[in-house]
């Protein structure tokens, strides 16, 4: 009895997501569907390949053994399939994209958007995740990263100009608890704390004539999502921590006010990075040219860095 690419895509990623959900999540079906179909295929080959429990689920050694050899197969399959995919005229199918959070807000009215209206036929899936993940492992085309982040041997597409975190309150804020003109007068304000991805509590970063400091801000409230943030500061809740773009048009518009410029750096531009392609599918390639365009760039991409032996 033949299985299909389907049950085998289920076993990969249950297996490097370690969690049905998760999993089924990642492939855009039912836990139900996903769990139905490992199970369809440990009824064929007769062998359980992963032991289950109410929190967790891991391989069995007998797992282990065919993951390793079935994984680099599909791989092959797909990527065939892609080949397939990409003798056509009209870019089409999924573009898979790994991004920070804020890296995916800088881009997305920019470039997604108006890629997907230039090509209606491919679908884009974006993932936000505030940590650095493995595009190649996680099964992504491409990712967006600060550029001093991006992986030694991936091939990156510098994206626009330098950015900036800047400071931000309401003017009646300001009017009313008055304005910090160095880091350490921030002690005496409410600030807008955020909690990073690993659980701690984000220290404000500052840097002026070459000396740099980090301030654990105090406040009423503690975020981790910037929308509410904005809101939140928008609200006069206190000083705000934000990436410039997220907070333009209201400081353009006279609702936030910025403090401490010359405590705020600039940071390092974005880069669209992703590993080397055979044969990439048109898609990628449309999107890839697009991105080009719209950054303005030369049209020669950065060449991956060899990784120090």
């Amino acid at each position: 009895m033949r299985s299909s690419l389907t049950e085998l895509d289920a076993v990969l990623m249950v297996a490097r997501q370690g969690r049905f959900r998760a999993a089924a999540l990642e492939l855009g079906v039912s836990t139900t569907a996903l769990s139905n179909a490992v199970g369809k295929l440990e009824r064929t080959l007769g062998v359980r390949l992963f032991n289950r429990t109410t929190r967790s689920v891991s391989l069995t050694e007998a797992g282990q053994q065919f993951v390793a050899q079935v994984a680099p197969a599909v791989r092959d399959i797909h990527e065939a399939m892609e080949v397939a995919r990409s003798q056509t005229a009209t870019p089409s199918g999924t573009l898979r994209i790994n991004a920070f959070p804020t890296a995916a807000r800088e881009i997305f009215s920019s470039l997604v958007l108006p890629f997907l209206r230039a090509h209606p036929q491919v679908h884009v899936d974006i993932v936000t995740e505030g940590r650095l993940v493995d595009v190649v492992a996680g099964g992504f085309d491409l990712g967006v990263r600060s550029a001093d982040l991006v992986p030694a041997d991936m091939i990156a597409l510098p994206l626009g100009d330098v950015r900036r975190n800047v400071v931000v309150a309401t003017p009646s804020y300001l009017n009313a608890r008055g304005t910090p003109m160095v880091p350490q007068d921030l002690a005496e304000h409410s600030c807008l704390r955020v909690r990073l991805p690993n659980g701690a509590i984000h220290r404000w970063p500052f840097e002026k004539d070459g000396k740099s400091v980090h301030i654990d801000v105090q406040g009423t409230i503690t975020l981790d999502e910037a929308s509410l943030a904005r809101t939140a500061v928008l609200a006069s809740l206190g000083l705000a921590l934000a990436m410039e773009s997220d907070v333009r048009d209201d400081i353009e518009a006279g609702r936030l006010v910025r403090v401490l410029e010359d405590w705020t750096p600039t940071l390092s531009p974005l880069s669209l990075y992703y590993p080397s392609r055979r044969n990439p599918t048109a898609a990628f390639k449309a999107f890839i040219d697009f991105a080009r365009r719209q950054s303005g760039a030369s049209g020669t991409l950065r060449p991956p860095r060899r990784m120090p032996s």
